[in-house]
């Protein structure tokens, strides 16, 4: 596969904010890649400096292999923040400033307008459409010209049940044709059906990452209550028996290596004279990851 975005220790910060510090990505071609976190978690600030809207006080990214340009550019449509349209015209004539300025034959906005259920309302003044019409017509606006990259800030932000379908399928269909696609979310549920990679933000830096299918598997997490946790935490990690071990408020907290289950591991502790009076199992998917991130974000 090759490689369409590369970021390398992007930071930004605004005076004693750090809106994202030392950011790593690496987007794949015809991967839909989802960069999730809640408010205030640094995905639109992202977005900003990739698409060129602001620039990072250091770091850098590049483009289909280089450093960003003019002609990089071109093969992005993007969707970053609120869509601006001028409110006294109509969406057609609004498509054909943007197909003006970016030198896109004017032929091609009934085909985006089709592709996300407009076309019927094409001579509407903007300032008629409902919130999610504003949306569908910024994600109509980004595909203007059929470019090779999609990047979509919150695309289903005001939609209701079927317009959230029918953006996804739009998605889905364009990454089927061949598009790359970045999308960031603050919607779980939206990351999980469309998106295939994943990176999840907290403040600014990544927390997890990787495909989205094995992300939601996760490993089991064991936790277990037993009267000497501190040599049986010993025993285990000497023994070989854990990806990770940590002790918290007195119960060890496990992730088991591929081979041992929880019974496994119960018979062992007995076997070594460790009495287990608690198991707890619980998976530690990116579901799981996602609202404890949500629960404890101060911002």
């Amino acid at each position: 596969m090759n490689e369409i975005l590369s970021v390398s220790g992007l930071t930004k910060h605004y005076g004693s904010i750090q809106a994202i510090s030392d950011l790593e990505l690496q987007i794949e071609h015809g991967q839909v890649f989802g960069i999730l976190g809640p408010n205030g978690s640094g995905k639109t600030t992202t977005l900003s400096i990739i698409t060129g809207i602001i620039h990072a006080n250091s770091g850098s990214y590049q483009w289909f292999g280089r450093d960003p340009s003019p002609e990089s550019l071109q093969k992005i449509g993007s969707l970053v923040e609120i869509p601006y349209f001028y409110p006294y015209l109509s969406l057609l004539q609004n498509l054909k400033i943007i197909a003006t300025i970016k030198n896109i034959p004017e032929e091609d906005i009934g085909r985006v307008l089709g592709l996300t259920n407009l076309l019927s309302r094409k001579h509407s003044k903007f300032s008629t459409l409902s919130l999610g019409m504003k949306q569908r017509l910024g994600i109509s606006a980004a595909m203007l010209g059929n470019p090779e990259v999609l990047v979509l800030d919150e695309p289903t932000n005001g939609l209701d049940p079927e317009g959230f379908a029918e953006v996804r399928e739009l998605i889905l269909q364009e990454a089927r044709n061949g598009k790359t696609i970045i999308l960031a979310s603050h919607i779980l549920d939206e990351v999980e059906k469309v998106c295939s990679h994943v990176a999840v933000l907290k403040q600014g830096k990544v927390i997890a990452r990787g495909k989205v299918h094995e992300l939601m598997a996760g490993d089991d997490v064991v936790r277990v209550t037993t009267e000497k946790p501190e040599a049986l935490k010993d025993l285990l990690v000497r023994e070989g028996w854990t990806k990770t071990i940590t002790k918290e408020n007195g119960d060890l907290v496990i992730t088991l290596t591929d081979d041992k289950s929880p019974r496994d591991l119960n018979a062992f502790a007995f076997e070594k004279g460790h009495v287990l009076d608690k198991i707890q199992v619980s998976k530690h998917s990116l579901e799981s990851q996602f609202l404890e991130l949500v629960k404890n974000n101060t911002h």
